[in-house]
C-alpha cells in the first residue's frame, strides 16, 4: 500500500491560504454579479407626470388614507419623521397620520406635539405651500395604545399596529416607522402607483442612511445579502412563493390588510413583515416590493447596541429558523467580507518566511488584495443603486466580523430566550 506523500507544512499553508483567498475572491464575483442582474431591471417608486401630480390620487373622492406611526420611545426620532410626513404633499383628499405610543417613557409624545405645534405655527405665518401644513392639528391624532393583554404574548409593534386599526375605515392604510423620513411627494407616488398597479399590499426598499461606525461597518453588507436572499423580481412575481416587505413602510389596501388577519394574527411573530408579506401571496393578494431610495430615508440604528440587539433577533429567523443556514451564512460572510483582509498580510508575512512556498503564497496574496478590490466595487455599486456614500469602505473587514458573531448570537438568543430582546423587551 503506498501512501499518499504530503507537502511540506509551509507549501500547506500557501495552498490553505490561496483556497480561502480564491473562494473569498470568487464568493464576491458572484455575489456583484447576482445583485447587478437582479436590479437591472427592479421595479423604483415611479415619479408622476404633472398632470397625475396635480390631479391623480386627489381626485378620487374614494380613496383615503391613514398613516399609522407605531412608537416606542422613539424621542430621538419621531420629531423628524412627523415633520416630513405632515409637509407631505396631499396624497389624497382625505388623509391622516396617527401616532400610536407603545408605552414611552423618554418624552415621544410631547416631542411629537411639538413638532406639529411648530408645523402648525409655519402654517399659519407664512401659508401651506400646496397644502402640505395645512390643517396640521386636525389631520394629526396620537392614541394610546395601553397595556398588552395578560396572558397573550405580543411582541414588537404588532400590539401598537392592531391597536390602531381598530378604528381605521380609510381605503389604504400605511404603516411607517419613526425612523423612516420621507420626501414631500413620497405618500402622492407611493398611493398613486398602488391604486395603479392593483396592489394590495406595496412597499418600498428605503435608502440606507449610516451615522455611527458600526452601522457604516454592517448595514453595507446587510443591504447586499437582503437584496440577493429576497430578489425583488420573485418577489413581485405572483407565480412564485417568494415574499419579502420592507417594514418601514408597507402601504396596504384596508380590506385585503383585514382579510389576512393583519398584526392581531401575529401578535407574537418576530418579523411580522416577512409574515404579512407571505400572507399577502399565501392569499392571491397582489405584493409590490419596489425601489423608493429616491422617496425615503431609513436610519435603523444609533450605535453598536441598537445594531447588535436588532440583527440578532432577525438573523435566526431570517433565515428560516435552520441553525445550518443560519451559522453557513455567518461563516460565509466573515470568509468573504473579512478574509480578505486577514489572508493578505498573512500570505505576505508567510512569504517572507517560507521561501519554499513563496510562488503559491504570494498567489494568495494577489487573489486576497482582488478580493479587497471587489469588496470596493461592491460599494461602489451600492453607491449607485441605494444611494449609500463610498465612506468607510474598508471597514466591511471588520463589518464581516461582527456579521459572524451576530448570526451564533442570534440562535443562540432565539433558541433560549436569554437577551432576545427589542428595545429591552424581552421577546421570550
Amino acid at each position: 500500500m503506498v501512501l499518499p506523500v504530503l507537502p511540506p507544512g509551509g507549501l500547506l499553508l500557501g495552498w490553505s491560504l490561496l483556497l480561502l483567498a480564491g473562494a473569498a475572491a470568487a464568493g464576491l464575483v458572484i455575489l456583484i454579479a447576482s445583485l447587478v442582474q437582479l436590479f437591472r431591471e427592479a421595479p423604483r417608486l415611479a415619479p408622476l407626470a404633472a398632470s397625475a401630480s396635480a390631479t391623480g390620487s386627489e381626485a378620487r373622492s374614494d380613496t383615503t388614507l391613514t398613516v399609522i406611526v407605531p412608537a416606542y420611545n422613539e424621542a430621538a426620532n419621531i420629531g423628524a419623521c412627523l415633520t416630513s410626513l405632515l409637509s407631505s404633499a396631499p396624497p389624497c383628499g382625505d388623509w391622516q397620520v396617527l401616532l400610536v405610543d407603545d408605552g414611552s417613557s423618554d418624552g415621544t409624545v410631547a416631542i411629537a406635539r411639538a413638532a406639529v405645534d411648530a408645523l402648525k405655527g409655519e402654517s399659519g405665518a407664512e401659508g401651506a405651500a400646496e397644502g402640505r401644513v395645512r390643517d396640521t392639528a386636525a389631520r394629526f391624532s396620537v392614541l394610546e395604545a395601553g397595556p398588552r393583554p395578560v396572558g397573550q404574548r405580543w411582541v414588537g409593534k404588532n400590539w401598537a399596529c392592531s391597536r390602531a386599526v381598530e378604528g381605521v375605515t380609510s381605503t389604504w392604510v400605511l404603516f411607517m416607522d419613526a425612523d423612516v423620513r420621507v420626501q414631500p411627494d413620497t405618500l402622492r407616488r407611493a398611493l398613486h402607483q398602488a391604486r395603479a398597479e392593483g396592489a394590495d399590499l406595496l412597499t418600498l426598499a428605503p435608502r440606507l442612511v449610516c451615522g455611527c461606525l458600526a452601522e457604516w461597518m454592517v448595514q453595507p453588507i446587510m443591504a447586499s445579502l437582503l437584496g440577493l436572499g429576497f430578489p425583488i423580481a420573485a418577489a413581485n412575481d405572483p407565480a412564485d412563493s417568494t415574499a419579502f416587505a420592507a417594514g418601514p413602510f408597507m402601504l396596504f389596501r384596508r380590506t385585503t390588510y383585514a382579510a389576512i388577519g393583519g398584526h392581531r394574527d401575529l401578535a407574537a411573530e418576530v418579523v411580522e413583515d416577512l409574515a404579512l408579506a407571505r400572507r399577502i401571496k399565501a392569499g392571491g393578494f397582489r405584493l409590490r416590493y419596489v425601489l423608493g431610495v429616491d422617496a425615503l430615508e431609513l436610519r435603523m440604528y444609533a450605535d453598536l447596541a441598537g445594531l447588535w440587539e436588532g440583527w440578532s433577533k432577525n438573523w435566526f429567523l431570517g433565515l428560516d429558523r435552520s441553525i445550518a443556514k443560519a451559522l453557513a451564512a455567518a461563516a460565509v460572510v466573515v470568509l468573504m467580507f473579512s478574509g480578505p483582509w486577514l489572508l493578505a498580510p498573512s500570505a505576505l508575512v508567510a512569504a517572507a518566511l517560507i521561501p519554499s512556498a513563496r510562488a503559491v503564497l504570494l498567489l494568495a496574496l494577489a487573489l486576497a488584495l482582488v478580493a479587497i478590490a471587489l469588496q470596493l466595487a461592491l460599494r461602489l455599486w451600492t453607491q449607485r443603486a441605494f444611494g449609500l456614500p463610498l465612506r468607510h469602505w474598508w471597514l466591511m473587514g471588520a463589518g464581516g466580523l461582527l456579521v459572524g458573531a451576530i448570526g451564533p448570537t442570534s440562535v443562540w438568543r432565539t433558541l433560549t430566550g436569554r437577551g432576545w430582546t427589542w428595545k429591552g423587551r424581552s421577546l421570550a
